[in-house]
């Protein structure tokens, strides 16, 4: 919420106690920003909101309201009362210049609320298995997970970034299986890959270097030698998946194994647990979960008649173990093939008595890649398909991150190359950074401007709009958290460049004839710079000072 918000609040509560005598609730009164310019630059409906309380008609309260707030407001240049009962106003230019002053003094803070303070969240995403190279539809999931974590964070919420390695099951010995039969075959044995096996060249690398460290040490030996493989193949596709999430300049916190819980008996306990609820039911030799009572469309089987248990008992104790930490929102991050999988563990968590809306999952829609118009399968460089390191390395890291974020997650998404490669305004990311690097080349003319006492000369229309936009980032910042929406930063981004290209062309910045607008419109520039590098950050951007 704005400062500019936060004070009309604090005006129309004393207003309706004023009025009325009336104590109003938090959140009672809800500030927008009118869609139509001409209603205003605010609008609130509290008079339709009190019409049951008070027992009048909405806008003879609107008109009371009004009244009291033209009298006791000297920031509002005008109140209007509009259609059933809303309440619009229209600051004074002096006002929304107001913010300059507040955005230089937090700088890098700007931006940040405390809208999420008292929850605590654990966000999990990527978590892709340890058996390849991370694909596009990864990149998309690690950019928005990467994102949302820091506007959850900026917004005040207790957050945990957490990655869940699913290291246990069949897929890790196929991974093992799979890097012998390529190191074999560096020393020119005949060793076919397993049927589920794994084809990429990052096996064959890994084979490089496990001959490179052990010679053919393990070409003859059996003993132990699937587990050697299996958990070379673990630890070295784990080492390059870091160091790739590392360039993409995505982190996390807490990095989960599913083997370590069976190392602890989690899993165990979770099936103890769940069988001493009467969860439970045998059928065919098999344990299931009567995961239909709960909202699922069919009882799931946690353990098969064969006594292997399936890929939802682990996951069942691994979200039981977010929740003993103390998180109370579960927040996951899925592909979109995992969609079907959403309503049993939703179910197999409210079986345990965990509320309904504790888990939440966006899921991570299909991911296109377009060049020049036609899809791009393959990655000209390797051959193979096209993973994060590539378009990294291709188009750079702000625009990859920038244009997986800029589309809502639940979309599909054609990620065109041929923009992103552009060094024009076309270009989103361009467009964005360019306005900030010519802030900054406008800056250096003067190195000594410091903050005004006064910004009241900034009434021109461009500079007004830029002030009100200004003033609506932490506005922006607290919803994109709360919503888990960074795209809504990309949009506001957009717009803010635009209204600096515009104002910038518009009007000359430094006028040796006109000192005091000269201070005053750099100090303007000064706060967009900060609120525009502050947003880019955001969603893990840079904001190059030259370009």
């Amino acid at each position: 919420m704005s400062v500019i918000e936060t004070n009309l609040i604090k005006s129309i509560e004393t207003a309706v106690q004023k009025l009325y005598d009336q104590t109003l609730a938090e959140g009672m009164i809800m500030i927008e920003i009118p869609k139509d310019p001409s209603n205003g630059d605010y609008s609130t409906n509290i008079a339709m909101r009190l019409t049951k309380l008070l027992k009048k008609n909405p806008q003879i309260i609107a008109q009371e309201i009004k009244a009291e707030l033209e009298a006791s407001c000297p920031d509002v240049k005008e109140v209007t009362v509009a259609g059933p009962g809303f309440i619009n106003f229209r600051m004074k230019a002096t006002s929304l210049a107001n913010i300059i002053n507040t955005v230089i003094e937090q700088n890098e803070k700007y931006g940040h609320n405390d809208s999420g303070k008292g929850e605590k969240i654990l966000l999990e995403y990527v978590s892709a298995n340890p058996t390849g190279n991370l694909h596009c539809g990864h990149a998309r999931g690690a950019a928005w997970g990467d994102s949302t974590a820091r506007l959850l964070k900026a917004s005040g919420y207790d957050v945990l970034r957490e990655y869940y390695i699913n290291d246990a099951g069949n897929q890790m010995r196929n991974l093992g299986l799979s890097v012998y039969a390529r190191y074999a075959q560096l020393f020119g044995k005949e060793v076919e890959l397993p049927a589920d096996g794994y084809y990429g060249e990052d096996v064959i690398q890994i084979a490089k270097l496990i001959k490179e460290e052990h010679g053919d040490e393990w070409l003859e030996r059996e003993e132990g030698r699937l587990h050697f493989f299996i958990q070379e193949g673990y630890r070295l596709e784990l080492v390059k998946l870091k160091r790739d999430l590392d360039l993409y300049r995505v982190a996390f916190d807490s990095w989960i194994s599913e083997q370590s819980l069976y190392d602890t008996g989690r899993v165990d306990k979770a099936i103890e647990e769940l069988v001493a609820q009467g969860l439970t039911y045998e059928e065919d030799g098999a344990l299931w979960l009567k995961t239909v009572e709960y909202g699922d469309d069919k009882n799931r089987v946690l353990r098969k008649n064969d006594g292997a248990l399936t890929y939802l008992t682990p996951d069942i104790a691994n979200h039981v173990y977010k929740f003993e930490r103390g998180y109370t929102k579960l927040v996951n991050i899925w592909g979109a093939d995992h969609h079907g999988y959403i309503p049993r563990m939703k179910a197999a968590l409210t079986a345990l008595g965990h509320p309904k809306d504790s888990l939440e999952v966006d899921i991570v829609q299909m991911v296109r890649l377009v060049e020049n118009g036609e899809e791009v399968k393959m990655s000209k460089r390797t051959g193979n398909a096209v993973t994060i390191r590539d378009l990294c390395e291709d188009i750079g890291v702000d625009a990859t991150r920038y244009f997986f974020v800029s589309r809502a997650l639940d979309t599909h998404l054609d990620f065109d190359l041929s923009l992103a490669r552009k060094q024009t305004n076309e270009n989103p990311v361009y467009y964005a950074q360019y306005a900030h690097a010519r802030i900054c080349s406008i800056l250096r003319q003067a190195p000594e401007f410091k903050a005004l006492e006064s910004y009241d000369l900034l009434v021109e229309e461009k500079e007004t709009a830029l002030l009100k936009y200004i003033n609506e980032f932490v506005s922006v910042v607290s919803d994109a958290a709360a919503t888990r929406s960074p795209n809504k930063i990309c949009n506001y981004i957009q717009k803010l460049a635009s209204l600096f290209h515009s104002f910038y062309g518009a009007h000359k910045i430094i006028d040796p004839e006109n000192e005091a607008l000269t201070n005053q419109r750099l100090g303007l520039l000064l706060a967009t710079k900060i609120t525009l590098a502050n947003a880019l950050d955001f969603i893990g951007i840079t904001a190059p000072e030259k370009m």
